[in-house]
């Protein structure tokens, strides 16, 4: 971390460090595209490169007779995604299923990098001497609203290229104009208005959920790792903060864990079931 010389950070000083991304420039409004959080883009690139070479792996050393460990449980995550996918979209799943498949896995290595220690990455930056030029780094894709946004526009494109594909430009249009309400030019405007509202709603809750608990478990371990840092390193009182950071620490990362996983289904799942309504014509 970078402080003052001589100047340990207060609790709010710790805090904000730790959540601040390594951008491209600093930002001055509410929307800005021009910036770029570097950290963000190289964790989420990087674990989708090693959840695409897992997978890999996996298929190549796949074999027809006893499986072993490796290769039972990706069978296992496969035929849940399948059955998943076969329920909800009706319909060609010959990209749906491995996109879903994909998501779960990507979004569940990006959320697992919480689990590491809040301080590690800073003190891995400064092991190998770039902490003057890496000053702020947050190690957690999904904890960055930008980075779930990101995600949840990609779900919306989908769902646009198959309303169109599916029902054909008239019948997407069509739907627009006529659904929920009926087909009535009185009612054209109220329903246009309904269903771009709908659209946006899915985009903005899908990345926000996501989002939202990632972010506060990462706050969670910051201040747990704040109750650690109590302790003077002297036989006084002060050791029970580091006892309450142990037991605290140990606790949340098991629970910790089935967050983790149920974000990454919940997020698999919304993303059949979005894509699987564009299917459906109404």
């Amino acid at each position: 971390m970078s402080v003052e010389a001589g100047h340990a950070p207060n609790p709010s000083e710790y805090i904000s460090h730790h959540l601040q991304n390594l951008a491209s420039s600093t930002q001055t409004s509410i929307v800005d595209f021009s910036i770029i959080n570097w950290d963000t883009m190289f964790w989420s690139v990087t674990m989708g490169v090693l959840g695409c070479f897992v997978l890999w792996m996996a298929a190549r050393k796949a074999t027809s007779g006893v499986p072993g460990r490796f290769q039972a449980a990706v069978e296992m995550l496969v035929e849940m995604v399948e059955d998943q996918s076969k329920s909800i979209v009706h319909g060609n799943r010959a990209f749906i299923a491995p996109l879903a498949l994909t998501v779960f896995v990507w979004v569940t290595l990006m959320n697992s990098l919480d689990l590491l220690p809040v301080d590690l990455p800073s003190k891995v930056i400064g092991w190998v001497g770039l902490g003057s030029i890496i000053t702020h780094h947050r190690i957690v894709p999904t904890a960055d609203l930008n980075g779930t946004l990101g995600i949840s526009v990609g779900v919306l494109i989908l769902m646009l290229f198959y309303s169109f594909k599916i029902k054909g430009a008239g019948g997407f249009m069509h739907e627009l104009f006529t659904a929920p309400f009926g087909n009535h030019f009185l009612l054209w405007i109220p329903n246009l208005l309904l269903n771009i509202i709908e659209f946006c709603a899915k985009t903005v809750s899908l990345g926000m959920r996501l989002f939202g608990n990632m972010y506060a478990g990462e706050l969670v371990f910051l201040l747990i790792a704040l109750l650690g840092g109590i302790w003077s390193f002297g036989a006084d009182a002060s050791v029970l903060g580091f006892v309450g950071h142990v037991i605290a620490g140990t606790a949340w990362a098991i629970f910790h864990i089935l967050i983790v996983l149920l974000q990454a289904f919940i997020m698999m799942m919304l993303t059949l079931v979005y894509i699987g309504q564009a299917h459906d014509h109404h």
